[in-house]
């Protein structure tokens, strides 16, 4: 007998169907040779310092930093049942494989581990590794289950991730609560990502204006803008002295190409739904978990933007299909050794064939998004022709940048989502030497641009890359950046939580206590 350990029941249940085991008992299933079951997300937890020494259930400084030589580990209250049935089915003398099943990646090997160790459970373990939980990809991971011991290291950094945050938390959080009469919670990654939003509504409170001037010429129909000037006399005696018409002194032509992006990590995928839907990163996450969970897309909480070249034929015949797509990117796209845990998010084959009308909206906007990611990822490159007019008067150059589409290549997929400032600007045709004739000028007064506030897409992307400049390019890491594209979005909804951060519309913003 086998006993199939998930993640949460819902997945338990989908994995349950595929192998056929349908007798439903108290918390698991059971038949066809498995019994298979479900932890409640994390069943155990790292014990809190009053667990090593009473004293320090009251904080007090004296006592900082708390530094044990042993880390305790305990079952959360709220999950007590299920680990006690989790672990009287791991010693039952009837199983005698423990299989794996939680999600496949860190904190999923980590919520299976502490569980097998808490139960003192010592059986044989072997590892479910998938991608996605359609049928066919699951039957293909219980044939080829790998070992348990090849995942020792992942745990190990599993491990690691928790003990920091708790050296960090537990002892940080009581220095200053303790210096500041306070309730106040530290984090590793979540006081770092607190100091940018502060630091960037600092520099809107103290950033001052500066006042220019341009001069704007219409001239045939289109317009002509000076560079910038500060001095409102300059700018007004160049207006005054524009004559009736203005000899053009350059004119370059160039083609603009801009190739798609990588199909969606997480990251991207939260950060296009926050500035396209306006949604979370939270939300984002919850949505493609559930698309996940229903078998519409493969694993979400991935790190990589590229597919595997195994992956290839079926993406081309099953998910494009009849849609045009441009062979030279298939090595991009497709870049095995650009993959780590899981591959990018793409539309699962089965998928193409289900009722979009039947899933909730906000799902379903996801869901489309991804599948024209995929196809704009392996689009032809846009085509553009840029045209530049420049003229001088008295010394001041003015200038008109247009654009004309050639061919939209991938842009077609992404219609919806096009912003309008993208839109074409036609120019007449001009020469160098040409004369413009002047049919009116205008002094306009503007100002510099104070920096903007934190979206949920700016922060994902300045957490992303934290750190990266202090990084030498040429020394590869594992990792960069605050967090993981699977916990980002959970140290935002905790800073918000806490009260240290809030919602202005799109906007993030510190608060007096953050």
């Amino acid at each position: 007998m086998k006993l199939v350990i998930a993640e949460k029941p819902s997945v338990a249940l989908s994995i349950a169907k595929v192998l056929g085991v349908n007798d439903k008992k108290d918390g698991y299933v059971e038949g066809n040779g498995y019994k298979v079951s479900w932890c409640v997300g994390h069943l155990i937890q790292m014990a809190n310092p009053d667990a090593y020494d009473s004293r320090y259930a009251k904080w007090n400084m004296e006592d900082l930093p708390i530094f044990p030589k042993e880390y305790k580990y305990e079952v959360t209250k709220a999950t007590k049942k299920q680990f006690s049935i989790l672990k009287k089915l791991m010693n039952e003398s009837s199983v005698d494989t423990i299989i794996n099943a939680c999600d496949a990646g860190r904190e999923g090997e980590a919520i299976f581990r502490l569980v097998y160790t808490e139960a003192s459970c010592k059986k044989k373990v072997e590892r479910l590794w998938i991608s996605s939980m359609e049928d066919s990809a699951v039957r293909e991971g219980f044939a080829n289950l790998r070992k348990g011991e090849d995942y020792d290291f992942l745990f190990a950094s599993a491990q690691a991730r928790a003990i920091a945050d708790w050296l960090v938390g537990m002892n940080i959080s009581r220095l200053y609560s303790c210096l500041y009469q306070q309730n106040y919670s530290v984090g590793r990654v979540q006081t770092p990502t607190l100091a940018m939003i502060v630091k960037r509504d600092d520099e809107i409170a103290h950033f001052k204006k500066e006042k220019y001037y341009t001069v704007e010429l219409l001239v045939d129909g289109f317009s002509l803008s000076s560079e910038r000037i500060d001095d409102v006399e300059t700018a007004k005696r160049l207006k005054n002295k524009v004559g009736n018409t203005i000899q053009v002194s350059d004119v370059t032509q160039k083609e603009k190409i801009t190739n798609p992006e990588l199909p969606f990590d997480l990251t991207t995928l939260q950060r296009e739904c926050n500035k396209f839907f306006g949604y979370s990163a939270k939300q984002s996450l919850d949505y493609a978990q559930s698309l996940y969970e229903k078998k519409f897309i493969t694993y979400p909480r991935t790190d990589s933007r590229c597919l595997t070249e195994d992956m290839i034929t079926s993406t081309v015949n099953n998910i494009l299909g009849k849609n045009d797509f441009d062979a030279g990117r298939i090595k991009t796209v497709f870049n095995s050794k650009k993959v780590t845990d899981h591959h990018a998010i793409i539309p699962t084959i089965s998928s193409l064939q289900k009722d979009l009308s039947k899933l909730p909206e906000s799902e379903a906007k996801v869901y489309r998004l991804i599948l024209n990611k995929l196809h704009a990822s392996l689009g032809y490159p846009l085509k553009e022709s840029l045209t530049k007019v420049v003229a001088e008067v008295e010394g001041f150059s003015f200038s008109c940048t247009g654009k004309v589409i050639i061919e939209e290549g991938f842009t077609k997929y992404l219609k919806e989502y096009k912003a309008k400032k993208s839109e074409e600007l036609v120019l007449p045709s001009v020469s160098s030497g040409d004369i413009l004739h002047l049919e009116s000028s205008e002094l306009r007064e503007k100002y510099t641009a104070a920096p903007k506030h934190y979206t949920e897409d700016t922060l994902l992307k300045a957490m992303e890359l934290a750190g990266t400049e202090m990084i030498d390019k040429a020394v590869e890491v594992e990792r960069r950046g605050l967090g993981t594209p699977a916990t980002r979005a959970g140290v935002i909804e905790n800073l918000i939580y806490k009260g240290f951060v809030e919602r202005d519309k799109k906007n993030l913003l510190a608060t007096h206590k953050g």
